[in-house]
């Protein structure tokens, strides 16, 4: 089983989304759970603070190290194998071919930052820093959310067909999946072509071959 423990000040915008689809599907056949931690229940003070300004000045608030080192620790007393990843733009950018190396019998503790950013320090105990790309969002959840669908769906069981992760788009480093086609065989002038209509599978092999491309 694939375990993620998500740090947020926002479960209930992640919620929704693990408890429906393949998410859901992967949690009740046992090959995946999730569990939340909550950095507020760490934070400082008779507020629960976990943010403070910056030194040297500017605008927004971080992530203090005190909240954040507090909750990884708690979590990881439990479970020291337990590796740490980290949304974040200095991060490698993410790709398939990273998701499928996280594909194991692990524990995984994401944090998700909010604000301005984070404390530098905090780095300290991060394990992987992950980009999702040249673009900034405005906490670490949605970054979350997709770090473990690209993951949990490449889980064993997970999808439905046997080989279904493995023909898809990026299963082999920059490929793209052929064109696909269902009913009906006629839509508004638009045909399905031919050659998938006919029954003959090495033709349709060669056809699909020749209309997978590169990126």
């Amino acid at each position: 089983m694939i375990k993620f423990t998500i740090i947020t000040l926002f479960q209930e915008a992640l919620e929704p989304y693990l408890k429906s689809s393949m998410m859901w599907k992967a949690t009740e056949k046992g090959l995946a759970k999730f569990d939340f931690v909550n950095l507020r229940d760490f934070g400082l003070g008779p507020h629960k603070s976990v943010d403070d300004a910056p030194y040297g000045g500017g605008d927004g608030m971080l992530l203090r190290c005190e909240p954040v080192f507090a909750a990884i620790e708690n979590v990881k007393a439990k479970d020291p194998s337990a590796k740490v990843i980290l949304p974040t733009p200095v991060g490698e950018i993410w790709t398939q071919e990273i998701a499928r190396r996280f594909v194991s019998d692990a524990h995984y503790i994401i944090l998700c930052p909010h604000y301005e950013g984070y404390d530098e320090r905090i780095l300290s105990i991060v394990d992987y820093k992950i980009s999702l790309g040249k673009y900034v969002l405005t906490g670490g959840e949605l970054p979350a959310l997709i770090i473990i669908d690209s993951v949990v769906r490449l889980v064993p069981g997970v999808l439905g067909g046997e080989t279904s992760a493995e023909i898809e788009s990026f299963s082999k480093g920059n490929n793209l999946e052929y064109p696909q086609y269902t009913r009906p065989e006629e839509f508004r002038g638009m045909r399905v072509p031919d050659i998938l209509l006919s029954g003959n599978h090495g033709e349709i092999a060669k056809w699909r071959e020749e209309h997978s491309g590169t990126v």
